[in-house]
């Protein structure tokens, strides 16, 4: 699959459904969840423990909005990173979301995700 040439609209549709994900899952403490999407690398750097203790000390990734708005694509290398205006429950303001793409073994993966 040729990633990189897909339009911005085209690379938000394939992102929704991961980001998505990722926001139910971490609202819900759900480490199986949360990393269901991720590439083999992102697995490496996703400890259960290490994302348990985020969980239970950032109120940010834990009360996130299920609405949320992508507006705009950065290409390199080999990934697309998809920037997502995110809001919360619970802290007021916007924060900016990161979703990492690539392809690897011919399916999409998560190859970084963070908020800010």
């Amino acid at each position: 699959m040729d990633l990189l040439s897909k339009s911005d609209e085209e690379i938000f549709k394939i992102g929704k459904p991961l980001w998505e994900n990722l926001v139910r899952a971490s609202n819900m403490r759900d480490y199986g969840g949360f990393t269901k999407d991720f590439s083999t690398q992102m697995l490496f750097g996703a400890n259960e423990v290490e994302l348990g203790k985020q969980w239970a000390n950032n109120k940010i990734i834990t009360n996130l909005e299920e609405t949320y708005k992508p507006f705009g694509t950065l290409r390199r290398g080999d990934h697309i990173t998809v920037l997502i205006k995110q809001t919360n429950k619970e802290i007021p303001g916007e924060f900016l979301g990161r979703l990492v793409l690539g392809v690897e073994d011919d399916e999409i993966k998560i190859f970084g995700a963070t908020i800010y």
